[in-house]
């Protein structure tokens, strides 16, 4: 390249340079549709979701840890222009703790409740899954939003018979996902003092292992002490596995299937996004666009090249010749 090209170039170059960067600073934009939700997170915090048989970054931690660790990723991958809202199931209701708000310009705020969540937070020891259920997808709907409902399934005290109570909604009108937390292998759920200090593990004789509730089951009869009036379920403790807990993987699929919602498990980073994408209902989002990235990166190439590729290619037109070869 003869000098003269070589100045005509790096005029060029700086020319383009100096409109691009103007071009940014005129803070072009431009508009683009994208799939958001809105969606409704409501968190057990019932005394199983202590049991530890989770696991985060190499690390055991108890199920509600591993729900907020859960939760918190997900709402780092939901697209600007989401909304979530964040409750808390215990004893036999849900309670929302704030309805949905953006996700972008709240992520501080949202992040720092989903971190704070504590099982201290309960306000009663039983766990009616069903009917906490029914609770949040009542909040939902009343919120327009999808649920997102976080538990291990475990009934404390146990159903009876005849099962969960009746749903008074109807199926479908909420949509969104039940998600089964917890090991597969039961497990001891830990036991703490007024102070809130573990104090060892949940024995068998500290939790009822039947519902005594409604008719007795068929064989009531033969149990030990049985009365028909006095003691219709028999007299004698019955011994169960209660004071154990792993998800009830069942139990949830049948309820996500008399409300008409999707169920799943958090099996890996994907997954509780993949489920939302299945069963929350999204909505079209038209979000602005910076397209200010692409005339400052152009500027910049052609700055690079200014004062880094052209100086390097005078410098090998300079070089003087080699002696035998004759060549730079």
């Amino acid at each position: 390249m003869t000098p003269r090209a070589s100045r005509d170039m790096r005029f060029r170059l700086l020319v383009l340079a100096f409109l691009g960067l103007l071009a940014a600073l005129a803070r072009p934009e431009a508009t683009a549709s994208r799939l958001g939700f809105d969606l409704l997170f409501v968190t057990d915090i019932t005394g199983s979701m202590n049991a530890r048989d989770q696991t985060v970054e190499g690390r055991t931690v108890s199920r509600l840890e591993f729900v907020k660790h859960e939760l918190r990723a997900l709402l780092a991958r939901l697209p600007c222009g989401s909304r979530a809202g964040l409750g808390i199931f215990t004893e036999r209701r849900s309670f929302l703790l704030f309805g949905p708000i953006e996700t972008c310009g709240n992520y501080a705020a949202i992040d720092g409740a989903i971190a704070s969540l504590d099982w201290r937070m309960a306000w009663e020891g039983d766990s009616r899954i069903a009917s906490g259920l029914d609770s949040a997808i009542a909040i939902a709907r009343d919120l327009g939003s999808s649920l997102v409902f976080l538990t291990d399934g475990q009934e404390a005290p146990p159903l009876p018979l005849s099962g969960p109570p009746p749903f008074e909604g109807r199926p479908g009108e909420v949509n969104g996902v039940i998600v089964g937390v917890g090991g597969t292998v039961p497990v001891p759920i830990p036991r703490f003092d007024d102070r809130g200090r573990e104090i060892g593990f949940v024995q068998a004789a500290d939790v009822p292992h039947e519902s005594r509730v409604g008719p007795p089951p068929a064989d009531a009869a033969a149990r030990e002490g049985w009365h028909p009036r006095n003691a219709p379920f028999g007299a004698a403790p019955l011994a169960g596995a209660e004071h154990l807990t792993a998800v009830r993987e069942p139990y949830l699929q049948e309820l996500a299937q008399r409300t008409g919602l999707g169920y799943a498990r958090p099996t890996g980073p994907d997954a509780l996004e993949a489920a939302l994408k299945r069963h929350a209902a999204g909505r079209p989002i038209v979000a602005a666009v910076d397209l200010r990235p692409l005339p400052a990166g152009l500027a910049l190439l052609a700055l690079l090249a200014v004062y880094g590729l052209l100086p390097a290619l005078e410098r090998l037109r300079r070089r003087p010749a080699h002696p035998l070869t004759g060549k730079g």
